[in-house]
């Protein structure tokens, strides 16, 4: 912990460093500060606050907006060009619904699980209305298994058997683990070779849909975009039936 807390203070030294002073030292240096130098910044810091702050909020504002513009170019596409949005990923529903449902979902998550017993029901109703769409974004620092168990599905989606092999993994959360994802390959009577192959194969893909998650500001599992004619955006899940209950009836409205 004390260990911790020094690297901690080296990185603030150095932060200061570069916005106070105005340059930045090589990386080696963080080992070798200069006592006197040190306590300057140190001083610096204690005098004058502000200037981390004003630097923190600064950085926080830019990324806010770099989050801003990536969702609403990923909401645009959603709207002239789902396509763009959906990739190769597993869907369910027809193709040119014009209302697309966006999953960012990890295998290991207690609430995606849960989740994914809420949606089946309302994907089923629901399947002349919308194209559902399944991102993954396994959250490995805290889920060892979720991105093996997304490899395992990517692999399965090769041969057709996504949906299958994603309720089978839903099912038997507690057991996440090499013999299941064979286990479940077997029983949905994968070409296992294959499927080997697909599992090594599965990074780049997996990768992408991270990549897109972290560039719209997603931290946490499940999470929903959603576009209707009247509703644009990040969506809770209570709240999918409503919005496309209100989007039917406004269907409805127009053609009567």
């Amino acid at each position: 912990m004390c260990q911790f807390f020094k690297y901690l203070r080296t990185c603030v030294i150095l932060g200061l460093l570069y916005f106070v002073l105005g340059y930045s030292l090589p990386a080696q240096a963080a080992s070798q500060i200069n006592p006197q130098l040190e306590q300057q910044v140190l001083q610096i810091l204690r005098e004058h606050p502000e200037v981390i702050l004003e630097s923190v909020q600064a950085y926080k504002q830019q990324q806010q907006e770099q989050f801003k513009q990536a969702q609403q170019a990923f909401l645009q596409n959603l709207k002239i060009n789902p396509q763009v949005v959906i990739g190769n990923s597993p869907t369910i529903g027809l193709a040119q619904s014009k209302i697309v449902l966006v999953e960012f979902s990890d295998f290991q998550c207690p609430y995606c699980a849960e989740a994914h017993k809420t949606l089946k029901p309302l994907l089923v109703k629901h399947h002349n209305d919308l194209i559902f769409v399944y991102k993954h974004f396994p959250l490995t620092a805290i889920h060892a298994e979720a991105m093996p168990a997304a490899q395992a599905a990517w692999a399965a989606n090769q041969q057709g058997k996504f949906w299958e092999y994603q309720d089978a993994l839903f099912a038997n959360q507690k057991q996440l683990g090499e013999d299941l994802y064979l286990d479940i390959a077997k029983k949905l009577n994968l070409n296992l070779p294959k499927f080997e192959r697909d599992r090594l194969l599965a990074n780049t893909a997996i990768g992408q849909d991270i990549q897109l998650a972290k560039k719209l500001g997603i931290a946490g599992t499940p999470s929903f975009v959603m576009n209707s004619q009247n509703f644009s955006g990040a969506v809770q899940l209570s709240d999918i039936e409503s919005k496309l209950a209100d989007t039917n009836n406004n269907s409805t409205k127009v053609r009567g």
